[in-house]
C-alpha cells in the first residue's frame, strides 16, 4: 500500500456513539496505568496491521478495518456506518508516532466486555459528563479525545451527529510550552508553524489547570 510507505504508522479508532436518556452518549475506555495513553480515557481503536491492508487502497480505509477490529477486541463490541470523522497527526517530539484517523460509528446494542488486562474500565458517557469528569481531575484525557467530545457536545442524537459530517478535519498538531502548563496549536492558528492564519487567527486548546480550554475561529 503505497499511501503507508511512510516513516509514520497508521492507526484507526472508532469514536462510538448511542442515544442515551440525556442525549447523545460516546463509549470510553480506561487504558492501564502502563504502557501507551496511561490511565487515560480513549476511544476504541490500534494500529494497521497487514491484516487490514489492501493492495492498492488508501490508508484510510486500512485504518477503517483497523477501527473495527479493535472496537472488538477492546470492548467486545460490534460496530456499523464508519463515517470519516477526522485525521490527527502527532507532533514531531512524540516519540512513535501515529498518523491516525478517527471515525463516528453506531454501536449494535451488544454488551459491553472489556479485554482484562488491555482496557481497566468501560463505560458510557455523555461528552458533556466526560468533559466535566475531566475538569475536575477524575479522568485523564489526552487532547485528540478531548477535542473530539467537545466537538461532539452540541449534537442531541446520533443522527444529529452524522448528519452535521462534511469533509473531514485534519488535524498536525504542534506543541507549545506555557508557563504552566502546555498548548497544542493546529492549522489556522496564528502561531502554527507549518500552517499559521492570519493575525489573531485561534485554533488551539490550551492544558494548565484544568479546566482546558479551545479556541476556534
Amino acid at each position: 500500500m503505497s499511501d503507508l510507505a511512510d516513516d509514520m504508522r497508521v492507526a484507526g479508532t472508532a469514536v462510538v456513539l448511542r442515544d442515551g436518556d440525556d442525549g447523545i452518549e460516546v463509549l470510553l475506555l480506561r487504558r492501564p496505568a502502563t504502557g501507551s495513553f496511561p490511565g487515560a480515557w480513549v476511544f476504541p481503536g490500534g494500529r494497521v496491521d497487514h491484516g487490514d491492508e489492501r493492495a492498492g487502497e488508501a490508508e484510510e480505509q486500512a485504518a477503517r478495518r483497523a477501527a473495527v477490529r479493535e472496537t472488538r477486541e477492546e470492548a467486545g463490541i460490534r460496530i456499523r456506518d464508519l463515517a470519516t470523522l477526522s485525521r490527527w497527526v502527532p507532533p514531531v517530539e512524540t516519540p512513535v508516532r501515529f498518523r491516525t484517523w478517527f471515525f463516528l460509528a453506531r454501536e449494535c446494542g451488544d454488551e459491553l466486555r472489556p479485554n482484562a488486562g488491555e482496557i481497566e474500565e468501560a463505560a458510557w458517557m455523555t461528552p458533556r459528563r466526560a468533559l466535566e469528569r475531566h475538569a475536575a481531575g477524575e479522568l485523564t484525557l489526552f487532547p485528540p479525545t478531548w477535542v473530539t467530545l467537545y466537538g461532539l457536545g452540541p449534537h442531541r442524537t446520533v443522527d444529529d451527529a452524522y448528519a452535521s459530517l462534511s469533509a473531514f478535519a485534519r488535524y498536525e498538531t504542534h506543541m507549545q510550552k506555557l508557563e504552566g502548563g502546555m498548548r497544542a496549536l493546529w492549522a489556522g492558528d496564528e502561531e502554527h508553524p507549518g500552517a499559521p492564519g492570519a493575525a489573531g487567527g485561534r485554533h488551539r486548546l490550551t492544558m494548565g489547570t484544568p479546566p482546558w480550554t479551545y479556541e476556534r475561529d
